[in-house]
């Protein structure tokens, strides 16, 4: 209970001013000329204008309030290594427990997890934490702060006074004091590449503690398979060369041997995300004559900016000479050595289009046609009436890489393309716009050349559920067949047309065997927190996918079907780093958060980080265990600026800030009191002069 005085005046101050002057005047006047009484005069004047102003005695009822003292738990992935998780839980229920035995302080429990700050690089945001849990808290309630953390904080603040109070901060980390850990680094690596062009990148392997050795065995993968295996020496730089085999996101990945005595081997591994780039790719184009269909190819391949295309078309058979030399025609000469025997290999892609052997080519350059197919070339046969006849391209070495041989029979009545039950899930043809309705919302078309026996995937059905179009591997390579050359009335935009554009220019990067467009693929993606796992297969339930998280954790995770022939899963995860998914024989590689999170890099607990911001603030950092036993210091309240910081114990400030509960007002003029203080004044004036 407080007391205190105040007043509060009767009238306005200007106006007891105004009495007091005059009062103050003959006070004075009285003094200086020394009657007798007047002192008690003076009294009198005194005591009248002090009942203007009313004193008033203040009697306050307040309550102390609590220090507020918040615990910081560091639930950081580099927490999970041995038992530093377990000491956390032990050390923060002791500090708990021996907290509650001082009622004169509260407390507040925060976890800080991993999480991706504005530089994409800090991960334990212990200070943020500790700002975001005294926020509401003035700085002269605050008692103090408890991290409990292995010691890798990547925001403290460089100056004591950022902390918004001041009160010790104390630090309890986990962890032992002879840890040893061995890691790897990409020191530089490109962000981008030309695919099958050499890049250059270099790693780096360190130690903490005493050195294992002075060299290791650091593998390297790119997509998850081994490219090499390399020698580096511990604290030296190692280059390496690699081309990239896709376009697209590639991962490149090196892992150095684990040690026996290091404490993790999650940072045994870094990775970096290059992606790669095609050059031009080239296409050869061969019309086997002017038709109305040779324009749509010729223009859909011209409007990609990413191919080179190379177009010819058979103006002047062998059997139309006529005896005109050769420097008088206005045709240039096929060039057929050049293109299917020196350069051959140069091309992505080669589509005949509407082509017959009509002497032309030789044999002999349809069988190097072939080996370019089966040595990983990709070819697209868009038939025509010529392919039922007896001078079709199956009738020579080409055959051994046909999908399918014709009949000899030509069916020309309206019909749609439709997708077949498999096409409704291969990535070429799935989702075609105008699919989705029977008949498709697309034009007919008026011709269609049978074939027997087919190999591979009949994406696409003709007449009466007839192959229409065939997608098949040969060796290493891909061909596809077209059973129709009708394709130029979609467009020409007969009936509305058709999605000439999208299938044609998903059958070719198909051909040419672009990743996205693979039947049987895994992919990962981090969408926010959570790991995205997209299984693509033209075959039944996929079944479950493996996860192994990059603390080392393996887990499974339910495929669902999206869509034909899609299945996804979804993971939540507080946890960042490369995540390493499984499918039957596919793997897949996906990065959460930052690429190498310090979380990672930097493993082993210390004290070091935390002593400055300690020392300025007056606490104190120590380790908390010894021999596998927690050893949890006493708590000590403090007030003002004592040492907080013991060989046993640590100190938190109390407050002395109170709050106020209720406040007596007592007047000391007011009723009979002040009445008689008042008559009491005047009548010992009476009373001298009366004498």
């Amino acid at each position: 209970m407080n007391w205190s005085i105040d007043f509060a005046p009767f009238f306005s101050l200007t106006t007891i001013l105004v009495l007091a002057v005059p009062a103050f005047v003959i006070a004075v006047a009285l003094l200086v000329a020394g009657m007798r009484g007047a002192f008690v005069r003076v009294a009198a004047l005194a005591a009248l204008i002090l009942a203007l102003l009313n004193p008033v005695v203040l009697r306050e009822e307040r309550d102390p309030l609590k220090s507020v003292v918040a615990i910081i738990a560091d639930r950081s992935q580099s927490q999970t290594i041995e038992d530093r998780s377990a000491e956390t839980t032990s050390t923060v229920e002791a500090l708990a427990a021996s907290l509650a035995r001082f009622p004169e302080f509260e407390v507040r429990t925060v976890e800080a997890r991993s999480g991706e700050t504005a530089n994409s690089d800090a991960t334990t945001a212990l200070f943020s934490a500790l700002s975001g849990a005294l926020d509401d808290v003035p700085p002269a309630r605050v008692a103090g702060a408890i991290m409990v953390t292995d010691g890798q904080v990547h925001d403290i603040p460089e100056d004591a006074a950022r902390l918004g109070f001041d009160a010790p901060l104390h630090g309890l980390v986990t962890g032992r004091d002879d840890e040893f850990d061995r890691r790897i680094e990409i020191v530089s690596a490109p962000r981008f590449g030309l695919v099958d062009q050499p890049q250059d990148m270099s790693f780096r392997v360190l130690e903490s503690g005493p050195s294992a050795g002075t060299t290791v065995s650091v593998d390297v993968f790119l997509n998850g398979d081994l490219l090499s295996r390399e020698p580096a020496r511990i604290g030296e730089e190692t280059r390496l060369s690699f081309s990239l085999p896709r376009a697209g996101r590639n991962i490149l990945e090196v892992q150095v041997e684990e040690a026996a005595n290091e404490i993790t081997d999650v940072n045994n591994r870094s990775i970096a995300i290059v992606d790669g780039i095609r050059e031009n790719l080239r296409v050869l184009l061969v019309s086997g004559e002017p038709h109305a269909g040779e324009r749509t190819w010729r223009n859909l391949l011209k409007s990609d900016a990413a191919i080179d295309l190379v177009h010819f078309t058979i103006l002047r058979p062998p059997e139309k000479q006529d005896g005109t030399p050769i420097n008088e025609l206005s045709l240039i000469a096929f060039p057929t050595r050049e293109l299917f025997v020196e350069k051959i290999d140069d091309f992505d892609l080669i589509i005949f289009d509407r082509y017959q052997e009509r002497g032309v080519l030789p044999s002999l350059y349809f069988d190097y046609i072939a080996q370019y197919v089966e040595n990983g070339g990709a070819m697209l046969i868009a038939s025509g009436p010529e392919f039922a006849g007896r001078d079709s391209v199956a009738n020579t070495p080409l055959q051994s890489v046909l999908p399918a041989l014709p009949t000899g029979s030509i069916e020309e009545e309206a019909y749609y393309p439709t997708l077949s039950s498999l096409g409704e899930k291969h990535p070429v043809t799935r989702d075609l716009p105008g699919s989705g309705v029977t008949p498709p919302d697309w034009a007919p078309w008026f011709r269609y050349i049978d074939v027997g026996e087919t190999e591979g995937d009949a994406v696409m059905d003709g007449p009466n559920g007839k192959p229409l179009l065939i997608l098949n591997r040969k060796g290493e390579g891909r061909i596809a067949l077209l059973l129709s050359d009708q394709e130029w009335l979609w467009s020409r935009g007969y009936e509305g047309g058709g999605p000439h554009v999208a299938l044609f220019r998903r059958l070719a990067h198909w051909l040419m065997q672009e990743p996205e467009l693979e039947e049987e693929a895994l992919s990962a993606e981090a969408r926010g927190s959570d790991l995205v796992v997209t299984r693509q297969t033209i075959g039944e339930d996929p079944g479950e996918a493996t996860i192994i998280t990059p603390s080392g954790e393996a887990m499974t995770v339910a495929l669902s079907q999206i869509e034909p022939g899609r299945w996804e899963g979804r993971l939540e995860t507080d946890q960042l780093g490369l995540f390493q998914v499984a499918n039957g024989d596919l793997r897949a590689l996906a990065n959460v958060g930052p690429v190498n999170p310090r979380e990672f890099r930097e493993a082993v607990s210390t004290v070091e980080k935390l002593a400055p911001i300690t020392e300025q603030t007056r606490g104190s950092v120590r380790r908390i265990a010894a021999d596998g036993v927690v050893d949890v210091p006493r708590i000590v309240p403090i007030s003002g600026r004592a040492s907080a910081d013991g060989r046993d114990w640590i100190g938190l400030r109390t407050t002395e800030e109170t709050v106020l509960r209720g406040v007596d007002r007592t007047p000391l003029f007011g009723g009979f009191l002040g009445l008689g203080v008042l008559l009491l004044a005047l009548s010992a004036t009476w009373f001298r002069e009366g004498r």
